[in-house]
């Protein structure tokens, strides 16, 4: 009897726990079919620079200057404030004066973009351009901090087309890169009006890349056959499982030239004080070196272009916020731990995976 009952209780924890699985999952999949029927995209989140920067130094302030010396830097703000705001009044007046449109102080709308193989923060950044640009005016400027090591072509051809609209609307576009725009995001940082890099930001690899494992041998070693079906002479040349032929192999090569071809072209034409054919060799040089081969304009972080933007305009950081399901969520945070976890695995100083 004694054995019944422990069964009996097991039983029971057993069911409470598949029971409780079941009713979370159910509220997963509810809350992610209210959000589908709501229809609500994301929104965008709009951060006044300005008033973040001003914020900073007032609180460093407080901590480090005593009350005289405050007040004295307090009364000396005001009077040039004064001073700035009267003279900024008569340039508005003198503006309205000569245009019939109303006049406003310069913007600049400070947009981010951190790439990955797919490209897939295009999502939020073509939102973001389209907000901008239903407000920007030719005497605002859009300044984006960028990050890539480049991927697939499509996907960074639809990102440097967002930037093209930019252009098309005539705003001033300045584009930072801290620590890397290579292939891809070359694509895209070449649009740029501007282009600053920070000293050791990696610039370059101008060209195309085409890789993928063949397991033909393996499988033909094992006497395992592997079918494909087409139509069309060149619907598949290269495959992981299928025999490579010189004729794939050379439609290929010949899909990557053409593709090369056209990523030089592009270059070239955003960029025409480069050398194309000495820098379109997939190579990537540090900020330092790809200033003297013209790739970028100016050595600076995104720090800098945005404390100095602070000093002359109203600055606004812009960022469009997907709207996520609870399932978004838990695999965010999977990914974000699994991520973590590597990291952590990886800057083990007992560990050789780097050298």
């Amino acid at each position: 009897m004694e054995f019944l009952a422990e069964y009996g209780m097991f039983l029971a924890k057993a069911a409470t726990i598949v029971i409780a699985i079941i009713v979370v999952l159910g509220a997963i999949a509810a809350s992610g079919n209210r959000q589908r029927k709501s229809g609500k995209r994301g929104k965008i989140r709009v951060n006044h620079l300005n008033e973040q920067l001003d914020d900073m130094r007032e609180t460093l302030r407080h901590n480090v200057l005593d009350k005289e010396q405050l007040k004295r830097v307090h009364k000396e703000e005001k009077k040039q404030a004064k001073a700035e705001h009267k003279e900024k009044k008569g340039q508005l007046k003198k503006q309205s004066e000569a245009s019939e449109e109303s006049p406003h102080e310069k913007r600049v709308f400070v947009l981010s973009f951190k790439g990955n193989i797919a490209a897939e923060a295009v999502a939020s950044l073509r939102e973001e351009i389209t907000a901008v640009l239903s407000l920007a005016s030719d005497n605002d400027e859009i300044l984006l901090r960028l990050e890539s090591p480049g991927g697939m072509v499509h996907a960074y051809g639809l990102a440097s087309s967002q930037l093209t609209r930019i252009r098309n609307a005539g705003i001033p576009l300045t584009i930072c890169v801290d620590k890397v725009a290579a292939s891809g995001g070359y694509m895209m940082a070449c649009l740029a009006d501007k282009l600053v890099a920070a000293p050791f930001a990696i610039i370059g690899s101008i060209g195309v890349l085409v890789q993928l494992p063949n397991f033909h041998r393996v499988l033909k070693k094992h006497d395992v056959d592997f079918e494909m079906i087409s139509a069309g002479e060149y619907k598949r040349t290269l495959t992981t499982f299928g025999e490579i032929t010189q004729k794939g192999r050379d439609k290929v090569q010949e899909d990557v030239d053409t593709i090369h071809a056209i990523f030089k072209s592009w270059v070239k034409e955003h960029r025409p004080a480069v050398e194309i054919d000495q820098i379109a060799t997939g190579e990537t040089w540090v900020a330092m070196q790809a200033k003297e081969r013209q790739l970028v304009d100016e050595i600076k972080t995104s720090d800098e272009c945005i404390v100095t933007a602070c000093q002359d305009a109203d600055v606004y950081e812009v960022e469009y916020e997907q709207k996520k399901s609870i399932q978004d969520r838990l695999s965010g945070v999977l990914e974000e731990t699994a991520h973590r976890l590597f990291a952590r695995w990886t800057q083990n100083p007992n560990n050789d995976f780097y050298q």
